[in-house]
């Protein structure tokens, strides 16, 4: 068993989010399997209340679970505590936490920021 590893919620290193090659205010998270140059593997993200995410379009399939609190998308649907969101590849969103929350994510694929215009 010398290939496993044990992730525990409460002991976790939280960094800030730069995923997109800048840092996000009130956005951090902890890396379990992610592999930066392939863009897959599963990662939490703890954001703070008000956080918002970017704008962006995945390459492959996005999904998360979130842990706590809420988290809105850009369409108003509102996710909480025990959902479970599957995003298909060339879909697009943003979304923000009023309350803050804590997300366990799996990502299969590179998301592409979409520029404002």
């Amino acid at each position: 068993m010398h290939k496993r590893k044990i992730t525990k919620l409460h002991k976790l290193k939280f960094v800030p989010f730069d995923k997109y090659g800048e840092t996000i205010k009130g956005w951090s998270w902890h890396k379990i399997s992610f592999d930066d140059e392939t863009n897959f593997g599963t990662y939490i993200s703890k954001l703070e209340p008000e956080t918002k995410t970017l704008p962006h379009i995945h390459t492959g399939y996005e999904e998360f679970l979130i842990l706590e609190g809420e988290l809105i998308d850009s369409d108003g649907t509102t996710f909480k505590e025990g959902d479970f969101i599957s995003y298909e590849p060339n879909s697009s969103h943003s979304s923000y936490t009023k309350k803050g929350c804590l997300i366990l994510t799996f990502m299969r694929g590179h998301n592409n920021q979409i520029n404002k215009k």
